[in-house]
Parts: C-alpha cells; sequence; structure tokens
C-alpha cells in the first residue's frame, strides 16, 4: 500500500494540454519509472485534489483516463489501484492521439446516442419560425430591429415570459424581475458570477447537474452535497450543513423533476426548504428545466411560486419548446440587486441577447403557435414513453428497478446489481451506442444509476438500445 505517496508535479495552467491530462501523464510517468509498482494504492480523489490544489472532479477525469487506458484498476470499497498488467506505452500513445481527436467528432462514431433528455428537433415548429422572421423582415421599420436593445432582453417577449410563469406557474413577477439569457446554462453563470463570492458555499443534490456545479465553482463557490431519494432531496442533510457554522449561500435544487434520477420534491420538503431558507437567508436557485412537457393532470407548481419565499432565483429555458438550437433561456429573482447586476454583467459579456430571434418567438407565443405545440409535442413524448416502457418491461424489469416518469423526456434507471459503466460504455461503443456514464451526475463515488433519455429516439433506436443494455446487466 502507497497511501503517503508523494505526487510531484507542477502543473501549468497556460499549457496547451488539459490540467487532467497533466495529471494523469505524471501518475503514467512515475508508474514506468518504479516509483508506483503494480498493486500500489493510490491516494483517494479527495486527497489527490487537496495535496494539487485542483478541483476534485479534475482528479476524478485524470483516473477515469487511466482506468480507460489499464494503467489503473477500481476495487469496489477498497480504492484505485496501478493495474497488475500494464498497457504498451506506444498503444496508449495512439489512444490518446485518437482521444484527442474524437472530441469533436465524437458524434460521428454512434448511430444511436442515449441523451439525458433532448428533445426531438425533428418536431420542432421550424417553418412557422421562419415564416415569423420572414414576416418581421418585411414589415415597415424593420431597420429599427437592428440597432442595440435592452441588455435584459426585448421588452415584450419579457412581458410574455411574465405572463406565461404568473398564469401557468403560479408565480407573482414583473418584467422588472427578468432577464432573457442564450439558454439555461448562461443564466446559471450569470446568478453564479453574481450571487457567489470566493468561500461562499452552495448546497447541490447528489447525483445532480455537473454543468450549474462547474457555473458556481468558477465563481468561487464550493460545492457541498446533499443526497437524494425517493422524495427528493433530504432535508436533514440541508439542515445539518446549516448548523456546521459554514457560510451557506445558496441551495441549487431541481424539485419539479429531480436531475437526474426525476423524482419530485415532496410538498413536506418544499416547505421544510422555504422555512430553513427563510430562516437562514439562503437563496433558492430553482432550476425548472423541464416544466413543458407533463404527462399527468398539471405539473407541480415551482418553489418560487410561495409567495412566503423570501430569496430565490428561477432559471427556465425555451430551447426545448422550440429546438435546443436556439438558445433562449431566462432567469426570474424577487432580488432586485441581483437582477441590476446581471444586466450590467450580461453588458459586458454579452451587451444583449438575440433580439430578432425573440420577437420572432414571441410572435409564434401571440399567434399560438407555441402553446399547439407543446400541446403535440406533449401528445408525441407520452405515447414515445409508453413505448420505452413497453422495452423496459420487456428487457430490463428483471434486471433494474425503473418508474414511469410523469414528465420530461428521460427514464431514471438503477440496475439490481452493481454495474461496470465503464466497461458497459466500451461494450456498446463498439455496436456504435453511446450512453452517459454515472460519473456525469456523480458528486463523489459513482453511483449504479442511469439516466436514458428518449425524447430525440425512434422507436427502433430504442428498442435496438434497450436490448444492447439489457444483454450487459
Amino acid at each position: 500500500m502507497l497511501r503517503d505517496w508523494k505526487f510531484e508535479i507542477q502543473l501549468d495552467e497556460q499549457s496547451n494540454k488539459a490540467i487532467y491530462l497533466q495529471i494523469a501523464d505524471a501518475i503514467v510517468t512515475d508508474i514506468q519509472s518504479g516509483r508506483l509498482k503494480t498493486g500500489d494504492a493510490l491516494p483517494g480523489s479527495r486527497n489527490l485534489a487537496q495535496l494539487l490544489k485542483v478541483n476534485r472532479n479534475t482528479v476524478v477525469e485524470a483516473l477515469n483516463v487511466l482506468l480507460i487506458e489499464g494503467w489503473l484498476v477500481s476495487k469496489e470499497r477498497q480504492g484505485t489501484f496501478v493495474a497488475n498488467t500494464l498497457p504498451d506505452f506506444k498503444e496508449v500513445q495512439k489512444g490518446k492521439q485518437l482521444t484527442a481527436t474524437s472530441k469533436n467528432t465524437k458524434n460521428k462514431h454512434y448511430h444511436l446516442q442515449f441523451d439525458d433528455g433532448h428533445p426531438d428537433s425533428k418536431i420542432a415548429p421550424i417553418t412557422e419560425l421562419a415564416r415569423a422572421y420572414r414576416q418581421l423582415f418585411n414589415q415597415k421599420g424593420r431597420w429599427q430591429m437592428m440597432g442595440y436593445s435592452n441588455e435584459y432582453g426585448h421588452l415584450e417577449f419579457c412581458k410574455a415570459i411574465v405572463q406565461m410563469l404568473n398564469h401557468q406557474r403560479g408565480m407573482q413577477v414583473g418584467e422588472q424581475n427578468i432577464c432573457i439569457t442564450r439558454g439555461s446554462q448562461m443564466a446559471m453563470y450569470l446568478t453564479a458570477q453574481c450571487l457567489f463570492t470566493k468561500g461562499d458555499y452552495v448546497l447541490i443534490e447528489n447525483p445532480g447537474y455537473k454543468p450549474a456545479w462547474k457555473a458556481f465553482e468558477n465563481a468561487g463557490a464550493k460545492l457541498l452535497p446533499v443526497n437524494v431519494d425517493k422524495d427528493g432531496l433530504l432535508i436533514e442533510e440541508v439542515t445539518t450543513y446549516l448548523k456546521s457554522g459554514k457560510k451557506i449561500k445558496a441551495i441549487y435544487v431541481t424539485p419539479h423533476r429531480q436531475y437526474p434520477t426525476t423524482v419530485t420534491l415532496s410538498l413536506k420538503r418544499r416547505l421544510e426548504l422555504i422555512r430553513l431558507s427563510n430562516k437562514y437567508g439562503f437563496t433558492i436557485i430553482e432550476d425548472d428545466y423541464d416544466n413543458e412537457f407533463h404527462f399527468g393532470y398539471r405539473p407541480i407548481l415551482p418553489l418560487s411560486s410561495f409567495t412566503e419565499l423570501k430569496n430565490y432565483v428561477y432559471i427556465g429555458t425555451m430551447s426545448k419548446v422550440v429546438a435546443p438550437a436556439l438558445r433562449i433561456g431566462y432567469l426570474v429573482s424577487n432580488d432586485d440587486v441581483l437582477i441590476e447586476k446581471t444586466g450590467d454583467l450580461r453588458k459586458i459579456i454579452d451587451v444583449q441577447g438575440d433580439s430578432i430571434m425573440e420577437q420572432a418567438v414571441l410572435q409564434l407565443i401571440k399567434d399560438g403557435t407555441i402553446k399547439r405545440h407543446i400541446k403535440k409535442a406533449t401528445n408525441y413524448y407520452k405515447i414515445k414513453r409508453d413505448f420505452m416502457a413497453t422495452v423496459l418491461n420487456k428487457h430490463i424489469v428483471s434486471k433494474a428497478t425503473y418508474t414511469l416518469p410523469e414528465g420530461g423526456l428521460a427514464f431514471w434507471m438503477e440496475p439490481h446489481k452493481p454495474v461496470d459503466w465503464l466497461q458497459v460504455s466500451r461494450e456498446l461503443e463498439s455496436k456504435g451506442i453511446n450512453i452517459i456514464t454515472p460519473d456525469a451526475y456523480s458528486f463523489n463515488e459513482t453511483i449504479n444509476g442511469i439516466r436514458l433519455g428518449y425524447g430525440s429516439l425512434s422507436e427502433k433506436e430504442l428498442e435496438e438500445g434497450i436490448m444492447e443494455l439489457a444483454k450487459l446487466l
């Protein structure tokens, strides 16, 4: 055992080589030099991250590279060890070259991809959107559209989104509370930069949405994971953190359909979370990424619709409704100072949004196209969800647990037995099938569940993908 192994490396942030690859290559060098021998145990990823003063996820990425290449092996509940049989270095170098070039061409290698819940672009209202653009450019005074507009978004479009939030999601906001962004990830970034200062703590769901975590860390915040069960976020863990003396600035939640598990935060826990937010003064960042597609009676109202909640940021998107390529998101807050900061930062990095696109989508809202499309798409995805359930019942029911989601575009599945997802991923890749492995949403130890998006796949693709996955469970 070599837990006290001293790792000597100078990381170069200016290098063209990513930090995680610098770490991986340094470990390989120590293995080749004999400083690390076969069977030796590496320090835990958390300890290694502290030693190198890098994000723990960076260390995890480095270790994953070495696990894939065969330099290391992972033993359940024991740790990570130098492999007994080491790979041929020349072959590994060839593999690295392929990996470096494949990041930009990854999609070309798969004929079937289980994403994390993307919509089907084939049913997007493209014809109607094109018509709206033509009408805009044919109207009188069209040159007025070509100038600068407001950093918070086109005013009439803001009013339309506010009206939707108030009428359909039970919120009580005005156009002064909203900022239109280029997708929900930009909304997340703006929120993080305007809310956090270095040393603040943010509570996050575990498993959860890593792109949001990266936005928070980039703003200097530190992540504290809170586990999730069938009723959503574990409030007792939230309470423990709040009583620990740490400076908890915010909590990031996906209460409507938790990402990635799809569970809904229970009413009892919602009310308790709101009470804690008001008592301790932390902000609830609510990501309502999947609100539109709901197959039950009606979607659950957001936490941000509760009038007693004092500090919130509500983030939503229209990209899934219209088309993913059209980046339209928004953030809403009852904190006037935060909204003002958001506008100021927006002007620095982007000046304004795509005013012409906002006006085109506004036209689709006004003429009823968006409403009709959501109704049509909801029926379309419900049929596809039911087919996915049929396929799972046929091929996977004896091997894994899953529930029928009441909305959204993905299933959450947990195998009955532990699964080596890295190996499963390799096997599926050899058949031209891609999955998102659980380390994409795990904070610490990789969980045994997997999120399977079905919205963008045909019935034939769903059947093929599930059949091949079933063989490996």
